[in-house]
């Protein structure tokens, strides 16, 4: 069984469980310390872009530890574009809220870029999420003050 650590929309149930037909053993939250939530890789035309973490010290991202088995973290892999390169498996260190720290595995990518913006679509999924799961107060404070990324199918007030 692998911990695997969950910081966008892998946060929310929905996607998790539904979308995404994970079937995970153990729940829990857990803190990354040192690295920072970025909105940075690209997802179609304009300026949308999901959820990566970067190094940064002093920083901090909260999420959800999910324990899975390793046919589940394969399967994982493949719907988070790990065989294409689009993000890879990075082993990390997570601390939940009782101090314990646990081993397990996130994903980031090397293919940021700045300037990318959540949509208000995919941030409702990480509110979502962190409410579903009773994150911190001040992390889903800091999740509603992250810049919406303008939504490009509307023109002039209109959506075409």
């Amino acid at each position: 069984m692998l911990w695997y650590f969950g910081y966008g929309s892998n946060t929310e149930r929905g996607t998790f469980l539904g979308r995404r037909r994970m079937r995970p053993v153990e729940v829990r939250t857990g803190r990354l310390d040192a690295f920072e939530l970025r909105f940075d890789l690209a997802v179609g035309p304009g300026e949308r872009g999901v959820a990566n973490v970067a190094p940064r010290e002093g920083d901090h991202v909260w999420g959800v530890l999910w324990r899975i088995d390793e046919e589940g973290a394969h399967h994982l892999d493949r719907t988070e574009g790990v065989p294409r390169g689009f993000y890879q498996r990075l082993p990390v260190r997570v601390v939940t809220p009782q101090d314990e720290e646990i081993a397990a595995f996130t994903y980031r990518s090397f293919r940021g870029r700045p300037g990318r913006k959540p949509s208000r679509r995919y941030l409702s999924l990480l509110l979502a999420g962190a409410r579903q799961h009773g994150l911190p107060e001040d992390w889903i404070a800091r999740l509603r003050g992250f810049e919406l990324a303008a939504d490009e199918r509307t023109r002039q007030g209109r959506l075409f």
